[in-house]
């Protein structure tokens, strides 16, 4: 049935707004229903829209060639947990990235990413920022609404923890970078802006910090954003001009025609590999360059 249905850009726009802004799920469904034709045919497209836990990780859980723990750090008022990997091959000390997930928390599919950063030679840690609700829950509702109910300063206080954590780990050469993906691609401009200590910053498809905050930005920034992202890209000019009055250092490559989480190979309909595998190349490129 999937095949004989086209999913239409106004389909991945109602998605978005159910998953970043204020549509839930019952209404989400209802005008999904609408744009498709049936709620049966709405319940066949979700499926190809929304990220799919299922699909077989790129780099397995058990993949031989890395060593892979749970650790916990101390944040802003308690302990953060997170998800350590690290390639067994490569010995010495090594550059360290903090890999942030999007809005549905710690979930498999960035457990997989990090994975997948470990074996281009880094020192990876991803970060529960739900440590603080319990952690990040299996119903991926229930995690969107925690991840809303999250104290900002807090959050961004537990990912410099989380960048200093790694700077001081014995596996690292003692500097350390970021790249978040969605929610997470905020958080990584953010953390750039509380922490002058961290080496480089990564943003997919990331909410910009005001421009006032711009002057505080020490690291170097790579930032993905996708043509078709008309709700992130809202903001672009205004924190791009405050980048180059600045004199700050940066990248911004845009990605055209494809989605918002374009990087995530788990949604059938918004994953574009050739966009993806061009931004893995820069970004594996650039936390070289700088934190190596």
């Amino acid at each position: 049935m999937s095949e004989r249905i086209a999913i239409t850009q106004d389909m991945i726009r109602l998605y978005d707004e159910y998953t970043h802004l204020t549509l839930d799920r019952r209404g989400f469904m209802e005008k999904l229903a609408k744009l498709a034709g049936s709620s049966a045919a709405a319940a066949a497209i979700v499926p190809l829209i929304e990220a799919g836990q299922a699909k077989a990780a790129v780099v397995a859980a058990t993949d031989d060639r890395l060593e892979i723990s749970t650790v916990e750090f101390a944040g802003d008022g308690g302990t953060v947990k997170g998800y350590l990997a690290r390639p067994k091959a490569v010995t010495g000390p090594l550059p360290a990235v903090m890999v942030i997930h999007e809005n549905r928390g710690l979930n498999g599919h960035i457990e997989d990413v990090t994975r997948r950063l470990a074996l281009e030679g880094f020192l990876t840690l991803a970060p529960d920022f739900l440590s603080p609700a319990g952690g990040t829950p299996v119903d991926e509702d229930k995690a969107r609404d925690l991840i809303a109910g999250l104290d900002r300063v807090k959050t961004v206080k537990n990912a410099v923890a989380a960048a200093a954590f790694l700077r001081n780990h014995e596996g690292g050469n003692g500097k350390s970078g970021s790249v978040g993906f969605c929610w997470g691609g905020g958080l990584s401009l953010q953390t750039a802006v509380a922490d002058p200590d961290l080496g480089a910053a990564v943003a997919y498809y990331g909410a910009q910090p005001a421009a006032e905050q711009v002057a505080a930005i020490k690291a170097p920034l790579l930032l993905h954003y996708a043509g078709l992202d008309d709700r992130i890209n809202a903001g672009i000019p205004v924190f791009e001009a405050a980048l180059k009055a600045a004199g700050k250092s940066y990248e911004l490559h845009m990605y055209p025609g494809v989605n918002h989480a374009f990087n995530n190979d788990t949604s059938a309909a918004r994953y574009d590999k050739a966009a993806a595998d061009l931004a893995w190349t820069r970004t594996v490129g650039f936390l070289k360059a700088h934190l190596a």
